[in-house]
């Protein structure tokens, strides 16, 4: 590593710095300990202690792995190690723990990198999108949920004042403020990482909570809303909490979403997206249009890496909203189509530069479905597709399936199943993640697939114990 050490944008991080400035930036944290840090295909926060005063041997690649151990990584118990390249640009000091930083890798293996590793995966879409002269940019509505775990092993939401009971509990006061230790510790630690937080608030459900903070570069926003999930798993317990992002913990309550809101900006710093004369009134660019058009082209394919798991499925059914979530929506999309300001739809324009996908599950990993965007984007743009015209001032909720297949409107895939048979079938959406990673992807997800659908649950009992 050679050259001047410069802070990211998150005021923590180190991107091409010397070991001297390392070396030093630690004493001056007081960090003797560092987590060397990736994640698996599902995008689990994988650790191995280092401690500061091996950092000659850490950025040599003493971070070693059995590959075997973890999941997707496309490795048995005979292959070589993993091993984690420490990426600096990213290091964090961890706030809720003294003398302890958290740095992100980059797998290899035998000195190559390794096609199964995540954030190489994402890096790979960024440098493909660069060549192309623009960089994406990347937000994320980090939506959660606090449960507590009873004797018998069921789950409850935490509601330590018993005064979240409203039927409709978004932005309620009282349920927030009986949190609001969790909340603020948060946004504090937030305000010193430098992410520039700016909202939490209650969300729809019992004890669901969203925090948002400044948008970043994707790489970036990948790397801290991983670090976002660590961190809220450690500060809740101090609570007496389980922090889940678990897609949808509860039949009966909102699901948790982290919607994605994406743009892309040229070399010179300027929104690629905008277009104040945009004849559709949305004030987005041709630009924007092309991307969103590979984005609605893909988007059955696309909704496997951005809802990887058989639960998402419970969050994104065509009339869930009608079935007794509590609230009276999911505030969850059914159709593949996009508009103004209108959450009813996949993708929304909050505003002119940007859009926002809505169908991003809480357990996305970042990097994984941020690439698909990249590839599905690019592929717009290269074909100059065009998403058609917006659906402006429609609820979604209230169109009869009927009139959606007489408009050729297509649905977002039911089922974990049916998402992957669309995956398997888009080779565009496949070449995001490589040949190798794709099939890994493929084998994992089925594998998952099979074991739900073999696992009898209690609304199965329930319903025909005694039916026959």
């Amino acid at each position: 590593m050679t050259g001047d050490a410069v802070l990211d944008r998150s005021g923590n991080g180190l991107a091409g710095a010397t070991e001297a400035e390392i070396a030093e930036r630690l004493r001056r944290d007081g960090v003797e300990y560092l987590l060397a840090q990736w994640v698996d295909i599902h995008g689990t926060p994988r650790v191995k202690g280092v401690p500061a005063s091996a950092l000659s041997q850490f950025l040599g690649g003493s971070a070693g792995f059995a590959g075997a151990a973890t999941v997707g990584m496309g490795q048995g118990p005979h292959s070589h190690d993993l091993v984690g390249m420490p990426d600096f640009a990213g290091y964090t000091v961890v706030p809720w723990e003294d003398g302890v930083a958290r740095v992100p890798l980059d797998i290899t293996v035998d000195g190559k990198a390794w096609p199964y590793c995540s954030r190489t995966t994402l890096k790979r879409a960024l440098e493909r999108l660069a060549k192309l002269g623009y960089e994406m940019k990347v937000g994320v509505e980090a939506e959660h949920m606090l449960v507590t775990r009873r004797p018998d092993g069921t789950i409850a939401p935490f509601d330590p004042t018993g005064s979240d009971t409203l039927e409709k509990p978004c932005y309620d006061f009282k349920g927030l403020a009986a949190n609001l230790g969790y909340l603020r510790d948060l946004v504090r630690y937030m305000e010193h990482l430098g992410w520039e937080p700016y909202a939490s608030d209650h969300e729809d459900a019992t004890a669901q909570f969203e925090l948002n903070w400044k948008y970043a570069d994707a790489l970036t926003t990948a790397d801290r809303y991983t670090f976002f999930k660590m961190m809220t798993s450690q500060v809740a317990r101090r609570y007496g909490a389980i922090a889940t992002h678990m897609p949808k913990p509860f039949s009966n309550l909102t699901g948790n979403g982290s919607h994605f809101h994406f743009s892309l900006w040229d070399g010179a710093g300027n929104a690629a997206f905008v277009d104040p004369a945009d004849p559709r009134g949305l004030g987005q660019s041709r630009l924007a249009y092309h991307f969103l058009g590979g984005l609605l082209a893909h988007a059955r394919a696309l909704t496997v890496l951005i809802a990887p798991t058989a639960n998402c499925y419970k969050r994104l059914s065509i009339g869930s909203y009608l079935t007794g979530v509590r609230s009276g929506f999911t505030w969850t999309p059914a159709f593949i189509t996009y508009g103004d300001n209108n959450r009813t739809h996949m993708f929304r324009t909050p505003e002119p530069g940007r859009f926002e996908c809505r169908v991003v599950s809480g357990a996305v990993n970042p990097y994984l479905g941020t690439a698909g965007f990249i590839a599905a984007g690019i592929d717009g743009i290269e074909r100059e597709l065009d998403p058609g015209e917006p659906m402006i001032g429609r609820n979604m909720y209230e169109l009869a399936l009927e009139d959606v297949r007489a408009r050729g409107i297509r649905h977002i895939p039911q089922s974990l199943s049916e998402a992957l048979d669309e995956f398997e079938a888009d080779e565009v959406v496949q070449s995001a993640l490589g040949p190798e990673l794709a099939k890994e992807f493929l084998a994992v997800k089925r594998r998952e697939w099979v074991r739900y659908h073999n696992t009898v649950g209690q609304w199965e009992v329930d319903q025909y114990l005694t039916l026959f």
